[in-house]
């Protein structure tokens, strides 16, 4: 640390550069000596702190990140080196997507409501402009209502304008708009193409591609200039052989101006994404740049000028980011050579590149956010995720793998609580939401620590369907949603059990979201394994659901999400959706549901009390005025962890023996 300043709460400091390996000593020496740690308050776990998600502007003056205060949620604004915060809030009843810089002075906003269609709710996004100066917020775009109000393809360095995919209305494919931030004056500079719902910019701002969605086949029209004409390139058949397919080679692309080569992520050659060189006019992958031996590669960026790869990130135990610019290499290396055991992201920074957003967390830290100046030497801690936390009293997690019943390696992550011996615990599995296009990782979890510190070991499958493991891996939970996704959360119990790390007889299942659903069907698909169950914004009628989803996107990939979660064409989705299979439920249950949720609408969670309350099943449940899907009132997710405990301890106790506050017992 002799080269590296740190300011700051010195608690926090020390709690940031502990956080390993001497934690991790700390935690090894607590299980040697069989001792449990006292209880942390609920109200620990969720310490808001003051910021999430910050990013520097080009200029390096200002930072932009979430807020959320009570109820509210706001976009906040302060200078890098003052603590003066500027708030903006959101239209009523509208969750935030994102927000990013346009040039140095204005701030683009998406935000997400819900809508009405035909008289059934869609959820509907909006973009907004904020200009620093003036203060003044803009709505962008056209005067039409339209569902997807936020697909922006390019925005000026200037912060001018910016490019933006938008149907005239409903009933059309999308135009591109060239809006002005200043004004949201508009000219549409692409018209509308028969089945054409996708337009891609390059680096310049020239729309250079258009992605057609028929019934039986992607069709892709290409241009190299604003002067020329779309021409059909390509035409990928629905019904085509795997050998003839093209899966995913457009997705993840980055177009550079002038140029028919780029870069590409593809998984054609071995299954896995990897990154590869890429002619955009005659369809051909060229040369190897990377590939991981078992995972898919998942981002990449260009330098400033789109000649070379600046760094590439995939996730294998963890997320990784790999750096070819050699300068940012150099200084990746120098940041974790200054924190050892933490993951270390420099996730923003100036057009010059003399300041940048660094995070840095693990999976016992719910992580910090400092300024970085590489020739300074210099990294200015600024805020804090949670300074509740002590990391020396968290729980390790550990990466591991387990058979499932048809002989597929489930990976996962295994949460032993501190001081306990590993043996006849009791578990929950806590499944990731999605489900496909998403995992879980080694990072920091508030609801893994809360139930390891409450005595629980934890389980986090990567069930089948789970991202990054490759195009098999993916494929295997294609319409296996209620079946054998969770017949993987049933074998990953039996592996514990089998090892007698865990008690079968002292199981539950705790989700949100996807999560959430897989915890309602656990319980009744299997009551003979599970105690009990608990759901937050969690799926009950899947043929509802898709419903829903189907109105806000684009025509393909409606019918692609519903092949994925269907998968027969005549597989009754009923038979899988607690909602229709209510009466069957003889285990206890928690539900609990945001009203303002525009994911999965709070219709989701009232068809399941409407259909408990026919089957007269009596079910612990409750409804958070005025969230979406996710909590932004800290006091909120207390209230959850609050219920989830008491639930818990009623129905799957874990016998703590400590109490909050009170010093650690010394186990006989």
């Amino acid at each position: 640390m002799n080269f590296i300043r740190y300011l700051g709460n010195t608690a926090a400091l020390l709690a940031l550069i502990l956080a390993s390996p001497l934690s991790a000593q700390a935690q090894e020496a607590a299980v040697e000596t069989s001792s449990i740690p006292p209880l942390i308050p609920s109200a620990a776990f969720v310490d808001p702190g003051y910021i999430r998600h910050p990013i520097i502007s080009p200029d390096g003056l200002n930072l932009v990140f979430r807020e959320s205060i009570g109820k509210e949620t706001y976009v906040g604004i302060k200078p890098v080196d003052s603590s003066e915060i500027k708030r903006i809030g959101l239209p009523e009843k509208h969750t935030l997507n994102w927000y990013r810089w346009a040039g140095d002075d204005q701030l683009l906003i998406s935000v997400t409501g819900v809508g009405q269609l035909y008289g059934e709710e869609i959820p509907v996004s909006g973009l907004f402009a904020y200009n620093l100066k003036t203060r003044t917020m803009l709505r962008l775009g056209t005067k039409a209502q339209v569902i997807e109000g936020d697909n922006i393809l390019y925005v000026d360095p200037a912060g001018e304008y910016v490019l933006m995919s938008l149907q005239r209305s409903i009933y059309d494919y999308p135009s591109v708009y060239k809006i002005g931030i200043a004004d949201s004056a508009y000219t549409e500079i692409v018209k509308p193409q028969s089945d054409i719902w996708e337009w891609i910019a390059d680096d310049q701002g020239v729309v250079r591609m258009g992605l057609a969605y028929s019934r039986y086949a992607t069709k892709i029209y290409y241009r190299r200039s604003n002067d020329a004409d779309f021409k059909l390139i390509s035409k990928i058949k629905e019904n085509a052989k795997d050998e003839e397919k093209e899966e995913s080679l457009i997705d993840i692309t980055r177009i550079v101006s002038g140029k028919d080569e780029g870069y590409v992520l593809s998984n054609k050659e071995t299954g896995r994404f990897a990154l590869y060189k890429f002619n955009y006019l005659t369809r051909e992958i060229g040369e190897l740049i990377f590939a991981h031996p078992e995972n898919d590669v998942t981002d990449f960026t260009l330098t400033d000028d789109g000649s070379a790869i600046e760094s590439l990130q995939y996730t294998d135990s963890r997320d990784r980011i790999m750096w070819f610019d050699p300068l940012y290499k150099k200084r990746q290396a120098s940041l974790e050579a200054a924190l050892p055991g933490q993951e270390a992201w420099m996730q923003s920074r100036s057009r010059d590149g003399s300041k940048m957003v660094v995070f840095t967390t693990s999976p016992t830290d719910p992580g910090s956010y400092a300024i970085y100046e590489p020739k300074a030497r210099k990294l200015d801690r600024f805020a804090a995720v949670n300074e509740m936390l002590d990391p020396a009293l968290l729980a390790k997690t550990e990466y591991a793998r387990y058979p499932a019943r048809d002989g597929l390696s489930i990976p996962s992550y295994l949460t032993l609580p501190v001081g306990r011996v590993a043996k006849n615990l009791p578990l929950i599995i806590l499944p990731h939401g999605g489900p496909y296009g998403v995992r879980d990782t080694l990072d920091y979890s508030t609801e893994v620590q809360f139930l390891a510190n409450r005595g629980y070991a934890v389980l986090q499958p990567n069930f089948r369907g789970s991202d990054s493991y490759g195009e098999e891996y993916y494929k295997k939970g294609e319409g296996q949603i209620g079946r054998s996704m969770q017949d993987d959360l049933d074998d990953g119990m039996d592996w514990l059990a089998k090892d007698g790390i865990i008690d079968p007889a002292r199981v539950c299942v705790v989700g949100a979201s996807y999560g959430g659903y897989a915890a309602m069907w656990s319980v009744i698909r299997n009551p003979e394994r599970y105690r009990c169950a608990a759901s937050f914004a969690g799926v009950t009628d899947f043929k509802s659901q898709l419903k829903y989803d189907g109105k806000s996107l684009k025509s393909r990939y409606a019918r692609a999400w519903r092949d994925k979660v269907q998968g027969e064409e005549d597989f009754d989705l009923d038979t899988v959706s607690p909602a229709k299979n209510a009466a069957k439920l003889t285990r206890p249950l928690l539900i609990t549901h945001g009203d303002e949720d525009s994911n999965v609408p709070y219709s989701q969670f009232k068809k399941m009390m409407d259909a408990l309350k026919k089957a007269k099943k009596s079910v612990d449940s409750h409804t958070y005025e005025g969230e979406g899907h996710g909590f932004d009132d800290s006091a909120n997710q207390k209230d959850w962890l609050d219920r989830l405990e008491a639930f818990l301890a009623k129905h799957n106790p874990a016998d703590t023996a400590a109490k909050p506050t009170e010093p650690a017992p010394t186990a006989q």
